[in-house]
């Protein structure tokens, strides 16, 4: 007995345990289920799960629903469940670190739009931003505001904001790869 190593228990798992996670991995795949296709296309996932998860979305019949769901849980068995949930947890609005962006970007805005000398500040900060957009959408959210019209450029700017300032713990934002294309 004494001959035993002790990294094999470590690596043993229960059966309980590998039920445990596929369940959870199949409750994953069902969360997904109910996302929009726009949304999961922001998902980093692999091409034969997101095509099950549009034939899941298709389908009317009670049986066939839950006969690929169950498929859905043995595809995600292969994927790595960590940035699906971190994503998930973004859009469902749980990720504190992702409400932390928005208010950094909503705290950059409102110290954009009250003072001209900020502009200077924030492409020190990040030089990949285009001062001319930025100081355009500046003066036409000032005057927007000032004539008690719809924010359109001030929302213009948070979008332009979101561009250039990454968000943590996040890849870089697909559009910036799909223009290189």
């Amino acid at each position: 007995m004494s001959d035993t190593k002790p990294h094999d228990q470590d690596e043993w798992v229960s059966k309980s345990q590998k039920k445990r996670d596929v369940e959870a991995r199949q409750d994953l795949g069902e969360e997904l289920v109910k996302l929009s296709i726009d949304t999961l296309k922001k998902f980093d996932l692999p091409e034969d799960l997101f095509q099950a998860i549009r034939d899941c979305k298709r389908f009317t019949a009670h049986g066939a629903i839950k006969r690929q769901k169950q498929y859905i849980g043995k595809l995600m068995r292969d994927v790595d469940p960590e940035p699906i949930e971190k994503q998930l947890s973004i859009v469902k609005g749980e990720s504190n670190e992702h409400n932390a962006w928005l208010h950094l970007l909503e705290r950059w805005r409102d110290r954009l739009m009250s003072d001209d000398a900020m502009l200077s500040t924030f492409i020190a900060d990040f030089p990949g931003a285009d001062a001319q957009q930025l100081r355009t959408l500046i003066r036409n959210a000032r005057r927007e505001k000032q004539d008690n019209k719809p924010p359109k450029s001030y929302r213009a700017l948070f979008q332009a904001m979101k561009d250039v300032i990454p968000e943590p713990g996040l890849p870089t934002r697909q559009k910036d790869e799909d223009e290189e294309a």
